[in-house]
């Protein structure tokens, strides 16, 4: 009997702390009902809650390239301890957003305009892919390579997206591969090519002066 006792108060234990990990795999709990930062000066009222960085994209020209207008912890300041963040996405014919991780949020991404061909790729190399029309909204899991593509050659594409952090961070896959110093030759041995192929890759993601 004090085998059976001593097992369930292990797998009970073990139960928890598999509960903890998932409580805290995403941004921490408050015990208040926001956060005023530390360096906050004067009166907090309805400006502190109040972003106007997206105020810049109305009425404004459209990009040529693919651009991301963040409203995240960073640009706003009063979405710490809140869970949640926002972007919006603007895709000129034929550009794409490279594929890319957020590792601390799932993303929902809903289609204002155009058209966009999106997909993600789960644990089992299965590849989800659909074409969203204006309306449509898509999910993208937590942690699963995604991206988005407007294949329309003329016309432009916009979308917003929700995430489920404040810091929900991005992992851009060409970037992370090709543009941080890994070694050329492990890369060229994990891709199955040659060295002069990844200098290639190296030198198109080379910012140009």
């Amino acid at each position: 009997m004090a085998i059976f006792s001593g097992l369930f108060t292990l797998l009970a234990l073990s139960y928890f702390a598999c509960v903890v990990q998932i409580t805290m795999a995403g941004d921490p709990d408050i015990v208040s009902d926001f956060i005023v930062p530390s360096n906050a000066t004067g009166v907090i009222d309805g400006n502190f809650f109040t972003f106007t960085g997206m105020r810049a994209l109305v009425d404004a020209d459209p990009p040529t390239s693919f651009k991301v207008s963040k409203a995240s912890l960073a640009e706003f300041p009063a979405l710490n301890g809140q869970s949640v963040s926002y972007a919006v996405l603007q895709f000129p014919a034929m550009t794409t957003n490279p594929p890319h991780t957020h590792p601390r949020s799932t993303e929902l991404l809903f289609l204002l305009d155009g058209s966009l061909q999106v997909g993600f790729v789960d644990t089992t190399n299965t590849l989800f892919t659909q074409t969203l029309q204006p309306g449509d909204l898509f999910v993208f899991p937590k942690g699963l390579v995604h991206f988005q593509y407007n294949a329309d050659a003329k016309n432009p594409a916009l979308a917003i997206s929700a995430f489920g952090s404040a810091n929900a961070g991005t992992v851009s896959l060409p970037n992370t591969l090709f543009a941080t110093g890994i070694d050329d030759n492990v890369l060229a041995i994990s891709l199955k090519t040659d060295v002069a192929t990844i200098q290639a890759l190296k030198a198109g993601l080379t910012p140009k002066p």
